[in-house]
């Protein structure tokens, strides 16, 4: 179903390591490019040389507007692990290398910080009094280079225990950390899922929103395929002067390609 997409139709960015996965990553960039994208992102690249990303990205006519700092051992069930007690060390020890891996891949000024998955045993309050010095340490770090730190917050029904499971959250921690260029990943599928509008969240959060991404419930797929309302979304966004990218941060139904009438129609 075609989507209205207002003043964001030129600006969806494609999420790379949910779309195009029928591809191997190099391939996926010009995917995506064929597509008629001009804008990618990607939470996990550091399986590449940089250099060898910007070219990727330069070949296909790319920009990559943002990344993550390492999320740890996946496989393992590891979201991410800046919130840790016994892994807080290791997320500063790799704060200037990721700023440095992003800065030569050149044009990202976006890297979200994953907090991590609450460890048995240990109280809400110690995790998140870890995660706001990893935050403010690994922006301090990133305001030398122009770069902005995010924080998106996930829910349950898609991690199960993450540390950081709500916006209202989110936005609460961005306050008391008191950095500038500490902002918020809005999306707008976990947002909806959690029991919150959307809409109503952008209108009153909107200043701290640096990036958005998007998908439909139930299935996290294509916009258009299940109950959530984008138009309200995007006229917020509009309203607010929000001036970022719409990341597609959703499930194919089936190829990516095939699933791609959403944002076609609303050309």
């Amino acid at each position: 179903m075609p989507i209205d997409l207002g003043p964001f139709a030129g600006r969806l960015s494609a999420h790379l390591g949910f779309l195009y996965t029928e591809h191997p990553l190099p391939e996926r960039f010009a995917a995506a490019a064929e597509n008629g994208f001009r804008i990618v992102e990607h939470p996990n690249l550091f399986a590449h040389a940089a250099n060898e990303i910007a070219g990727w990205l330069a070949a296909s006519g790319l920009t990559l507007v943002q990344t993550s700092f390492p999320a740890g051992e996946t496989a393992r069930g590891e979201k991410g692990f800046a919130a840790l007690p016994d892994r807080a060390g290791i997320f500063r020890e790799s704060v200037e290398p990721t700023l440095d891996f992003v800065e030569a891949i050149g044009g990202c000024r976006l890297v979200h910080a994953m907090a991590g998955v609450s460890p048995v045993g240990v109280q809400q309050d110690r995790l998140l009094d870890i995660y706001r010095e990893s935050l403010a340490y690994a922006a301090d770090a990133a305001a030398r280079r122009n770069i902005e730190i995010m924080i998106e917050p996930i829910g349950p029904g898609s991690i199960a225990d993450y540390i950081v499971d709500d916006p209202l959250l989110a936005i609460r921690l961005i306050r008391e950390v008191g950095r500038p260029n500490i902002k918020l990943l809005f999306d707008a599928y976990h947002c909806h899922c959690l029991g919150h509008d959307p809409a109503s969240l952008i209108r009153e959060h909107a200043p701290l929103i640096a990036h958005v991404q998007i998908a439909d419930d139930p299935g996290r797929h294509e916009p258009g395929t299940g109950t959530i309302r984008f138009e309200p979304i995007f006229e917020a966004l509009a309203e607010a002067g929000y001036e970022g990218a719409i990341g597609c941060e959703y499930h194919p139904a089936d190829t990516t390609e095939e699933g791609l009438g959403w944002i076609r129609g609303a050309a």
